[in-house]
C-alpha cells in the first residue's frame, strides 16, 4: 500500500509541475499584475504529494516492508528504529527523494516570503525552480524509483552498511541537503532577477536571506560529516581531501564568496554580473557533486556507487541547466550593465573582491584535484589518487595573503579609504604575531616551508578579531564569524604541525614506547549485541604523571556481514588522544594506531562559531 501511495504521489507531483509551468508562462506573457491563486494552490498540493511520498518511504522502512526493493536493499528487521528511519535517506533513491522534498519546501517558502516583490520576478523564479523539480521527478521516477516492487517478498533485507549506522551521519544528509538544495532557489531567483533587470540592492537584500540559510546548513552539514569521518572511519583527523568531502567543500567556497559579494551589491549596488555568475556556479557545483557521488566514478567510502547511466542523466540535466543559465546571462546581461564608477583600490568592496578571487583559486585547486584523476583514467586508463600533499602545496602559500586581506579588509571603509587605516596598533600586532610564530617554531623545532609567516598571519588575524569585539566598526554576527574563522585557522595549524602518530602490530599484554608515553594493550573482551558482536580492547596510555584508558572496538555485524572499527577518543580542551585497532589475519595480533591531536575540540567549536555568526546575521535586521 505504501509503495503505491508513494509512487502515485510522485506522478501527481509531476503533472502539477507541468501545470505550474504552463500557468506561469501564460501569466508572464499576459503581463499579469497579480499572482494567480491557482499557482499557490498547485504548489501547496505538489508539496503535499512529495511529503506523502517521502513519509510513505519512511513508513515502509519502519514496518520493514521488504516488498519494496529499496527497503530490502537497505534495511533489516534487527536494525534499530532510529536507523530504519534514517536508512530511508541513507541510499541513492531515498536521498534523491529528500532532495526533491527540499526543492519543494524552498520554493513554497520563497513564494510566501516574496509577496512584496515584482510579480513577473516571482513567476519566473517559480518557472525556473519547477524546471529543476521536473528534472528530479523524471530522474526519480524513471531511473531511481524508491517504490519498486519485489516479488516474491523476502523475509529479510540485506541491511544498511553498518558504517552508516551512526547518529551524526543520520542527521548529516538532511542538513547538508538543505545547504545543497538551497542553492537552487538562489539559482532560480538570480535568473529571474536577471530577466527582469532587477539585479540591484533591493533584490540583494531579499536573496541574501536565502544565501545565508543555505550557507549555514552547508557549513553545519560539512561539520557533521567531518566529525563522523573522524570517529567512525578511524581516519584520525578533521579533513582528508576525500573526493566526497571535496564535493561538499566546492560549493561552500563559492557560496561563501557569494555571501560576501551580495553584501557589496546590497550596500553599493555594484558587482551585479559577478553576483549572478557566482549564483549560477554555486548551484552548478552542487549539481556536479550530485553527479559525481551518484555516477559511481568516485572512489570513496561514502559514495552511492550505482549504475553510471544514472550519472549520465544528471550530467545531461546539469549541462542543460547550465547552458540555459549561460544563454539567459548573455541575452539579459545588458539590463544590469550600467555605467558605474569603478571601485577604488583601497576600499572594503575591493578587499572583498580580492578575497573572492582567493576563494575561486582554492575552489579551482579542489576541483582539479577531484576531477583530474577521473579524466586521466578516461584518457589513458591510468589510476591515480591525489592526496593531502597536493592540496597543501598549492593552497598554503596563497593562504598567507588571503588571511592578510581578511584581517585588514573589514577595517576599510566603503567607497574609498587610505593607507592610514593600517595604523600603528595594527603594525604592532602584526610584528608581535610574527615574533610569537617565530618563538613557537624555534621552540618546537618545526621546519615546514612558510610556517613562520603562516602562523604569523594566523595569529595576526586572531588578535585583530579579538580586538574587533571592543570596537563598533562591524556587526556582532561578523565579529563572531570572523573570530570563529581565525580560531579555526590557528587550530588546524597547531593540529597539523604538532600532531603525532604511532602505528604497530600488538597482542594482549604488549607494550610500546612512543615519545614520552607507554602504550600498553591491557586486555580484550567479547560482547554480544542484537545485530553485531563487539571486540572491546583496553589500552592504557601513560606518561610520568598521568594515564588514560582507551577502549576501541571492532564490531562484526550480522546483516550484512561487515567488520568495522570504532575509535576510542579521549578529548580535552588541549588535545585528543585517538586510538583505533583492527583485526589481522592472525587472530592473536592486532594493528594499533594511536594519534595525539592538539586542539581538535577547538576545530569543531570554531566551525560552530562561524555558523552562529551566520544565524545571527539572518535574524539581524538591516545588517
Amino acid at each position: 500500500m505504501a509503495n503505491q501511495l508513494g509512487n502515485y504521489s510522485l506522478y501527481i507531483a509531476l503533472i502539477i509541475s507541468f501545470f505550474i509551468i504552463f500557468q506561469s508562462s501564460n501569466l508572464i506573457k499576459a503581463k499579469s499584475k497579480n499572482l494567480d491563486s491557482r499557482i499557490f494552490s498547485a504548489l501547496s498540493v505538489q508539496l503535499l504529494m512529495v511529503l506523502i511520498s517521502f513519509f510513505s518511504l519512511i513508513y515502509a522502512f519502519i514496518i520493514s516492508d521488504f516488498s519494496n526493493l529499496t527497503v530490502y536493499d537497505n534495511s533489516h528487521t534487527t536494525k534499530p528504529l532510529f536507523y530504519k528511519i534514517s536508512g530511508s535517506w541513507g541510499n541513492h533513491e531515498g536521498s534523491l527523494l529528500l532532495w526533491l522534498l527540499v526543492l519543494n519546501v524552498f520554493l513554497y517558502f520563497f513564494l510566501i516570503n516574496s509577496n512584496k516583490l515584482l510579480v513577473k520576478y516571482r513567476l519566473l523564479t517559480i518557472f525556473f525552480q519547477e524546471l529543476i523539480i521536473i528534472g528530479f521527478l523524471l530522474f526519480i521516477l524513471f531511473t531511481s524509483n524508491p517504490f519498486l516492487n519485489l516479488f516474491p517478498v523476502p523475509k529479510e533485507g540485506t541491511g544498511l552498511n553498518p558504517i552508516l549506522q551512526d547518529p551524526a551521519l543520520a542527521i548529516h544528509p538532511p542538513i547538508l541537503y538543505l545547504g545543497y538544495v538551497g542553492t537552487s532557489i538562489i539559482f532560480s531567483s538570480s535568473l529571474a532577477a536577471l530577466v527582469c533587470g532587477m539585479v540591484n540592492n533591493i533584490w540583494a537584500k531579499h536573496i541574501k536571506k536565502w544565501i545565508v540559510i543555505s550557507w549555514i546548513f552547508l557549513t553545519l552539514g560539512i561539520l557533521l560529516g567531518s566529525i563522523w569521518a573522524y570517529y567512525e572511519l578511524g581516519w584520525g583527523g578533521f579533513w582528508f581531501w576525500d573526493p566526497v568531502e571535496n564535493v561538499s567543500l566546492m560549493p561552500w567556497f563559492c557560496l561563501t564568496a557569494l555571501l560576501h559579494t551580495i553584501i557589496v551589491l546590497e550596500k553599493r549596488n555594484i558587482y551585479q554580473s559577478w553576483t549572478i555568475i557566482l549564483s549560477i556556479a554555486t548551484f552548478s557545483l552542487s549539481m556536479a557533486g550530485t553527479f559525481l557521488v551518484r555516477s559511481g566514478i568516485l572512489n570513496s567510502i561514502h559514495t552511492f556507487a550505482n549504475d553510471p547511466s544514472r550519472g549520465i542523466f544528471i550530467l545531461c540535466f546539469l549541462f542543460a541547466l547550465v547552458l540555459l543559465a549561460i544563454i539567459i546571462f548573455f541575452i539579459f546581461q545588458k539590463k544590469i550593465t550600467k555605467k558605474l564608477n569603478n571601485p577604488i583600490l583601497i576600499s572594503k568592496e575591493t578587499a572583498i573582491i580580492f578575497n573572492n578571487w582567493f576563494m575561486m583559486f582554492f575552489l579551482s585547486v579542489v576541483l582539479i584535484g577531484t576531477v583530474y584523476p577521473i579524466f586521466l583514467e578516461v584518457i589513458n586508463g591510468s589510476k591515480i589518487s591525489i592526496g593531502p600533499p597536493f592540496y597543501q602545496k598549492l593552497i598554503v602559500p596563497f593562504l598567507i595573503p588571503f588571511l592578510l586581506f581578511m584581517a585588514l579588509g573589514p577595517k576599510l571603509k566603503w567607497i574609498k579609504d587610505n593607507l592610514s587605516k593600517i595604523n600603528l596598533n595594527q603594525l604592532i600586532l602584526f610584528f608581535l604575531s610574527i615574533m610569537i610564530s617565530y618563538v613557537i617554531v624555534r621552540l618546537f623545532g618545526v621546519s615546514y616551508l612558510f610556517i613562520v609567516p603562516l602562523f604569523g598571519v594566523g595569529f595576526f588575524l586572531f588578535l585583530l578579531t579579538i580586538k574587533d569585539f571592543l570596537s563598533k566598526e562591524s556587526t556582532l554576527s561578523q565579529k563572531i564569524s570572523h573570530f570563529g574563522f581565525s580560531l579555526f585557522i590557528l587550530s588546524i595549524l597547531f593540529n597539523g604541525v604538532f600532531a603525532k602518530e604511532f602505528s604497530s602490530n600488538m597482542k594482549v599484554g604488549d607494550e610500546r614506547k612512543f615519545l614520552n608515553k607507554i602504550i600498553k594493550f591491557e586486555n580484550l573482551k567479547i560482547v554480544e549485541k542484537d545485530n553485531y558482536k563487539s571486540l572491546i580492547a583496553n589500552f592504557k596510555i601513560s606518561d610520568e604523571k598521568n594515564f588514560i584508558d582507551l577502549n576501541p572496538e571492532v564490531r562484526i555485524y550480522n546483516q550484512p556481514r561487515t567488520l568495522t572499527s570504532e575509535a576510542a577518543i579521549n578529548s580535552t580542551i588541549y588535545s585528543d588522544n585517538f586510538l583505533v585497532f583492527n583485526v589481522i589475519k592472525d587472530d592473536s595480533y592486532y594493528n594499533v594506531r594511536y594519534q595525539f591531536k592538539p586542539l581538535m575540540m577547538w576545530i569543531w567549536f570554531s566551525i560552530i562559531l562561524i555558523s552562529v555568526g551566520g544565524i545571527l546575521s539572518y535574524f539581524k535586521k538591516n545588517e
